[in-house]
């Protein structure tokens, strides 16, 4: 089960920092990744982390901006979001899967509820 958390309301320029929890014993197992649905659009890849939190992947549009960390400890992966913009306002939703390099939906196998993130100009 995953739960993410964070979302919310910020003008352009602000950052926010969205997390997401998840249950159970295995969390280490699994590759963890961050997707976004803006309204209209497809869901789409935004950042995803491997499992020990050494590797990193992002979409073009959000390096340098974004970045994605997870704590095995905790069993959270958290994705904080700088220098926002209008275009990043989306339902954001954290995933875990176990296969691939984590940056399709195929290669997930749960999903989290999905936190709104709305970025004003």
């Amino acid at each position: 089960q995953l739960q993410a958390f964070g979302g919310g309301w910020v003008q352009a320029g602000g950052s926010l920092r969205l997390s997401c929890a998840a249950a159970g014993r295995t969390f280490s197992t699994y590759r963890m990744g961050w997707f976004r649905q803006a309204p209209g659009k497809e869901r789409e890849f935004v950042a995803a982390v491997g499992r020990t939190g050494g590797s990193t992947y992002y979409a073009n549009s959000v390096k340098g901006r974004f970045t994605i960390s997870r704590d095995n400890a905790k069993n959270t992966v958290a994705l904080q979001m700088n220098s926002l913009k209008p275009e990043n306002t989306a339902v954001y939703y954290c995933a875990a899967g176990q296969f691939g390099r984590g940056t399709v939906d195929d290669d997930y196998n749960y999903w989290g509820q999905g936190t709104q993130v709305t970025v004003s100009s």
